[in-house]
């Protein structure tokens, strides 16, 4: 009889990949930095563990949004007060805060509990071409397509 392999937390073992955001589309690269956050891709993968991966990436100032979502996608925000409702286009979002933009994309396509909140603490995303993060030498990724 066959028995499914199960991986422990004490048996994961984390790398760290430098993702570079320049040129690339948001949702294409979201989809892919969101599975290596989650482990998807390693033959390890074990839903209810985090077996994923550490993400960096830089430049993400300089993503591409395809069609019209520049002056079309809104991001929202509300103060919780009468009126508070706050709204920016995905130009101003670009332009002002290109990291949260980023950061939202790819939360949003991890799971909504306590495991995806321990996944998404591993992504470390910089606006620039510039990292703090070289003493744990990370490795380059290269994003499919």
């Amino acid at each position: 009889m066959r028995t499914t392999y199960m991986a422990k937390p004490s048996e994961v073992e984390r790398n760290w990949y430098v993702v570079d955001a320049e040129g690339q589309t948001l949702g294409r690269l979201a989809t892919e930095v969101a599975s290596i956050l989650r482990g998807k891709n390693k033959p390890t993968f074990t839903p209810h563990i985090d077996t994923g991966d550490n993400v960096i990436i830089i430049n993400a100032e300089k993503i591409h949004l395809t069609g019209n979502k520049l002056q079309g996608k809104l991001y929202h925000r509300h103060s919780q007060h009468p009126g508070g409702l706050k709204t920016m286009t995905a130009q101003e979002m670009r332009d002002r805060k290109p990291v949260k933009m980023l950061e939202l994309a790819i939360k949003g396509m991890l799971p909504k509990n306590s495991l995806g909140r321990k996944q998404g603490m591993k992504l470390h995303v910089y606006a620039g071409s510039e990292h703090p993060h070289q003493a744990q030498q990370p490795e380059v990724y290269e994003l499919r397509g």
